[in-house]
């Protein structure tokens, strides 16, 4: 099964990866970025395996560059307290 899969996995698998990118010193401009540049790649490459990453890739559909940057960064905010070394 993939982390896509299931919405739960997916924000705990983002929250893992979060979690290690900022113990390791990223900082968070770094880390809204890296969020805004796969929020684009899933969008347009990923089909979308649940209803909320369907609603996701249909706002990031229709969103300005600076809506889909908000975006980003509200999933950044969304996982921050999840993930197994939270």
């Amino acid at each position: 099964m993939s982390v896509l899969d299931n919405w739960d996995s997916w924000k705990n698998f983002l929250g893992d990866r979060l979690h290690h990118a900022q113990n390791e010193g990223m900082n968070n401009e770094v880390i809204q970025g890296l969020a805004y540049q796969i929020g684009g790649y899933l969008a347009n490459q990923v089909d979308a395996k649940n209803e909320q990453e369907r609603v996701l890739a249909d706002l990031w559909s229709v969103a300005s560059p600076e809506e889909q940057h908000a975006i980003a960064n509200m999933m950044v905010k969304l996982v921050q307290n999840n993930g197994t070394s939270n």
